[in-house]
């Protein structure tokens, strides 16, 4: 792991925002920390303080100014304000760019989703009540609109975590947490690994491990994340 930069740890691009950064940091500290790996056998110690020291070196200007100058040769950067997946032109193949990445891609996918579901619930509800009676109700009418716009502006998010995850080559049956998750981890202890490679394991891991019965709930749970995202991403040609 020496091999990486800071960049590499935390997986951002090297001109990623202060944002991203702290966002990559705390989503890596919640699966590395080692009191949430007690109970894995896996010691993640090590890697855990990999991340604290390359965040901060990163979150802090003139140290991440130094490091870039040390390490690239770079006497100054000027930081765009927001990235979305890999950078462009960087190659996206199996072990070409950082799992983190993806598996930021696929929480916030999962994220998107669940947020989506709470309006389209209440969009539902509202759209049950007649339309007319709404247009009596000061600003009802303005409230449905708005909701509408929520849930089609999560579809075009929804939209750009799929695509990064589409052109890691990714599987959508392992765009859940538990998938992400268990591969994450094991990159993790050695990043020049495949990580395609990595979710064939976990197939194999869950067909040995797991009951019957508990395939059958990872698949029904496969099946309903699939239609509801379907649902979202449907949603702005049907309203």
């Amino acid at each position: 792991m020496k091999s990486h930069t800071y960049y590499d740890i935390l997986g951002v691009s090297r001109d990623a925002t202060l944002e991203e950064i702290t966002s990559a940091k705390n989503a890596l500290a919640k699966v590395y920390h080692p009191d949430a790996n007690l109970h894995k056998d896996i010691d993640t110690t090590a890697f855990m303080q990999e991340i604290l020291e390359a965040y901060q070196v990163l979150s802090n200007p003139e140290k991440r100014k130094a490091y870039n100058h040390e390490v690239f040769g770079e006497p100054q950067r000027i930081f765009r304000t927001f990235t979305v997946g890999p950078e462009k032109g960087k190659e996206t193949k199996s072990g070409s760019s950082s799992f983190v990445t993806y598996w930021n891609a696929a929480t916030r996918l999962n994220e998107t989703l669940q947020e989506s579901l709470k309006l389209m619930e209440m969009d539902a509800k509202e759209k049950s009540i007649s339309r007319k009676f709404l247009r009596r109700i000061s600003k009802g009418s303005q409230e449905e609109l708005s909701c509408s716009r929520q849930i089609a502006d999560l579809s075009v998010q929804a939209v750009q975590y799929i695509t990064v995850l589409k052109m890691a080559g990714i599987p959508m049956q392992y765009w859940n947490p538990d998938a992400m998750n268990w591969v994450l981890i094991r990159w993790g202890q050695k990043q020049d690994m495949d990580y395609l490679a990595l979710f064939s394991r976990y197939a194999a891991y869950v067909e040995r491990t797991k009951t019957n019965s508990e395939k059958m709930k990872i698949r029904s749970r496969n099946r309903q994340f699939h239609n509801n995202l379907k649902k979202l991403l449907s949603y702005a040609l049907e309203s």
